[in-house]
């Protein structure tokens, strides 16, 4: 009589419509249950190696990600937008495979999956303590709170959380009203992309004509600008009976100086 397999040897998962992979039956259906039972596939665990890098510094040990998942590779289709996984022992940080990673979530309070998310909440929160000034220094306890709400949101939806989301709610988390250098860069980007775009275009023609025909005046901007697709405000405290020597703007190059939105100000820290 053969020996029943005391280990999850092997695994069918599908591909949902999130685009995320679950796991569909498990060879060891007593101790796993399958309802919403979600595994990391290749390339979302090669991201989540390079998301885990920076915390090398703050005392991250690779061994307690290796312990927090069992590692797949593909063995073979299992029908549409289905595949069977056999269980391997590679890592996946040296492994050259493409491996798939199901969180060890059989004890969810004290496991290895249970540590890993502790490990890494520890080793975001000092990385970020050392990078923002805050007035008063980032807890464990306010990281977990604020995560931990968003995910009963998603349980009370009837949403089941994947471990990828999990894991990138923790390695991306930042305290609200503050960015990462990489997010200060991309505001940055975009708004020397709206100087460039916003700028008023005339041909020489018109160019010329504003240039040499003085009886020129705000409401002629305002209906050139109309058609650049902006509009140009007219000074509140101009007067009707204003100086007519006085000086004015004809120049188109003038007009696009004055008229550059400005740079928002970067937020406070």
């Amino acid at each position: 009589m053969a020996k029943s397999s005391a280990t999850l040897d092997w695994c069918i998962v599908r591909l949902g419509e999130d685009h995320n992979w679950w796991v569909d039956e498990v060879s060891d259906p007593v101790r796993w249950d399958v309802d919403g039972l979600s595994i990391i596939d290749p390339r979302q665990m090669a991201h989540l190696i390079e998301l885990v890098e920076p915390l090398r510094d703050y005392g991250l040990n690779q061994d307690v990600m290796e312990a927090a998942f069992i590692p797949f590779r593909i063995e073979k289709e299992a029908g549409a937008q289905r595949v069977r996984l056999k269980r391997v022992k590679d890592s996946f940080f040296e492994s050259e495979e493409k491996l798939f990673a199901l969180a060890d979530i059989l004890d969810e309070e004290n496991g290895p999956y249970a540590d890993l998310l502790d490990h890494l909440t520890r080793c975001r929160v000092k990385m970020l303590n050392d990078i923002f000034k805050f007035e008063s220094k980032l807890t464990v306890d306010e990281v977990e709170d604020e995560i931990r709400e968003d995910q009963n949101a998603s349980f009370i939806e009837g949403k089941a959380i994947h471990t990828f989301e999990e894991l990138c709610a923790i390695l991306d988390y930042v305290p609200a009203g503050w960015e990462t250098e990489d997010g200060e860069e991309a505001s940055k980007a975009g708004e020397d992309d709206i100087d460039d775009d916003d700028l008023p275009e005339l041909d020489a023609d018109e160019e010329e004509k504003l240039k040499n025909d003085e009886s020129l005046k705000w409401d002629d901007d305002e209906e050139s600008d109309d058609e650049d697709g902006e509009k140009k405000p007219k000074p509140d405290d101009e007067d009707e009976d204003e100086d007519d020597d006085s000086p004015k703007k004809s120049k188109a190059s003038d007009d696009d100086d004055d008229e550059k939105p400005k740079k928002a100000t970067k937020r406070k820290r």
